[in-house]
């Protein structure tokens, strides 16, 4: 079993008053992921949002749910955007746009990626060029045997090398039919963890958003 315990370290993120934070929001495989347009829509209340969805989260996301003015960016975007050197590319201004990445639901897949530093799709793009200045916070989902699988401790035990901060999974009737520990935190606590963890604080003529980094090392 995995489980998360603060430390006393911290990242400093700066944006200009009076600006609202702006938040990545991104999906990934996982049934959880019928709940992403709730996320989005508690997150655009604080912050402007953008949405990154993997193509097998396209299953479960509506994308005509989602709010308006948040745009929703595919793996097809990423390669329909590039035509020739000098322009843009997607994953790199979205990683320079974002103050916070929030990935939920974090699928045990992604997960082993994001570990492994595969980059092979518009968020592990994103990811593999993450400045972890910056924070990133994850929310696991997946069934409780892989939760509990070696593998995830030791892709948890990684990305806390990284930085990336663990929301943990909660206990419950999974959408398997299994119950047990591995559904994502209901969005609302995902987003109160995130908001709890950003302080705004006055520093000169900007803002600083502080982030309790946490500890994700697993235990058995």
């Amino acid at each position: 079993m995995a489980t998360s315990e603060p430390v006393q370290e911290s990242l400093m993120l700066d944006y200009p008053q009076p600006s609202k934070p702006r938040v990545l929001l991104a999906a990934s495989g996982s049934v959880a992921a019928i709940k992403f347009e709730s996320l989005c829509r508690s997150f655009s209340e604080w912050a402007d949002v953008r949405a990154v969805a993997t193509k097998s989260s396209l299953h479960f996301v509506d994308r005509s749910s989602l709010p308006s003015g948040i745009v929703l960016y595919t793996d097809d975007d990423e390669w329909s955007t590039w035509k020739k050197i000098g322009d843009e590319v997607l994953h790199i201004e979205l990683r320079k746009w974002a103050d916070i990445l929030v990935i939920a639901p974090l699928s045990a897949n992604t997960l082993a990626k994001i570990a492994g530093g595969l980059c092979d799709n518009l968020l592990t793009c994103i990811v593999r060029a993450w400045d972890y200045r910056k924070p990133l916070f994850v929310a696991p989902a997946m069934n409780t045997l892989m939760w509990n699988n070696p593998f995830t401790e030791r892709h948890l035990h990684t990305i806390n090398q990284l930085g990336i901060m663990l929301i943990p999974p909660v206990v419950k009737r999974l959408a398997c039919g299994d119950y047990g520990n591995g559904a994502m935190a209901e969005t609302s606590q995902i987003y109160t963890s995130v908001r709890l963890a950003c302080k705004t604080q006055p520093h000169d003529s900007s803002s600083s958003i502080v982030i309790p980094v946490s500890n994700n090392r697993p235990s058995s």
